[in-house]
């Protein structure tokens, strides 16, 4: 027999092993035997461990939790699936795509108010970047942040796509979150604040794809642009003057639209770290709001009337030298 099957052959029995242990476990646990059943899936776990056997000790818990988790042993679920993780933290394993869609079932099993799960998911992105200290590889968080939409957790599940990629699934949120929860005069305010975000994360791909795909599927906007709202407009123009990186522009375009900026003092912050990351603006020297936009607090208002059309005319002629 050769080396190669050799090992096959040994995977194959291994398999064969796990599968007769979990089903004396499952017999257990429909027979309510869950304190014992529990115990028994902890002692496996750290005789594969220190056998070396780490994908049958990790299938093994996986396996284990989505059991505990059908008949709602929360507690015991959770413990195993923090196990799922330690055998990832221990083994090294690489990140793929089928583990990252494994611990996000995990996590959509979870009790969605348990400290356990807040403890999970920060440890789960932790492992997804190897340590490093990075916010999470982007899959996983599109994973959990598809889970936090559909149950209506809004701004966790907010948080989580701007981590990710995933602008077109983002807008998508976004359009279900302002329509159900927010103003018909925030329309504008959903998108903004999610575009800014992502240029800030210096994502600029996923801040145009959230803005295109939001204002055309919301219903309460009409097709643009232009705009009727100014804000979608300041937005608009903001995308198209970060590809073309002209400071003027942006400090045209901000000083226009400060009316607009002002109704988050939160703006103003973000574009300050846009300034700095796409027009070469340098940090702000004072903690005091505003920054390079500070200047224009005090008379933008008393300029032309926002958004006009001659205004737009003249600052698309600028756009279109760049």
């Amino acid at each position: 027999m050769s080396e190669q099957e050799s090992l096959r052959c040994s995977s194959a029995r291994n398999r064969g092993g796990v599968q007769r242990v979990e089903g004396k476990l499952r017999a257990s646990v429909e027979k309510g035997d869950y304190y014992e059943a529990h115990q028994m899936y902890r002692t496996l776990f750290f005789r594969y461990m220190s056998q070396g056997k780490h994908a049958e000790a990790r299938e093994l818990m996986y396996n284990g939790a989505l059991l505990f988790f059908s008949y709602n042993q929360q507690n015991s679920a959770a413990d195993l699936s923090m196990l799922v993780l330690e055998v990832l933290e221990k083994s090294e394993t690489k990140v793929e795509d089928e583990i990252l869609e494994c611990l996000a079932k995990l996590f959509s099993q979870m009790d969605q108010n348990s400290p356990e799960r807040v403890a999970f998911v920060s440890r789960a992105l932790k492992w997804s970047t190897g340590g490093s200290g990075k916010l999470g590889h982007p899959k996983l968080h599109q994973l959990l942040a598809v889970t936090l939409w559909k149950e209506q957790n809004y701004s966790e599940s907010r948080y989580h796509f701007l981590h990710s990629s995933d602008g077109e699934g983002c807008a998508h949120m976004l359009v279900e979150y302002s329509a159900s929860r927010g103003f018909r005069s925030e329309v504008d305010m959903f998108v903004a604040q999610a575009v800014l975000q992502f240029l800030c994360l210096k994502n600029k791909n996923s801040a145009s794809v959230v803005f295109s795909t939001y204002t055309e599927k919301h219903p309460s906007i009409e097709r643009g642009p232009p705009f009727v709202q100014p804000l979608l407009n300041f937005i608009w123009f903001l995308l198209l003057a970060v590809d073309g990186g002209k400071l003027t522009v942006f400090t045209v375009l901000c000083e226009q639209y400060q009316p607009s900026l002002k109704r988050d003092p939160m703006y103003n912050e973000y574009l300050d770290r846009i300034g700095q990351l796409f027009f070469g603006v340098p940090p702000k020297q004072s903690p005091s709001y505003g920054g390079l936009l500070a200047t224009f607090e005090c008379d933008a208002t008393k300029k032309l009337p926002e958004a006009s059309a001659s205004f737009m005319k003249v600052l698309q002629k600028l756009l279109d030298k760049m």
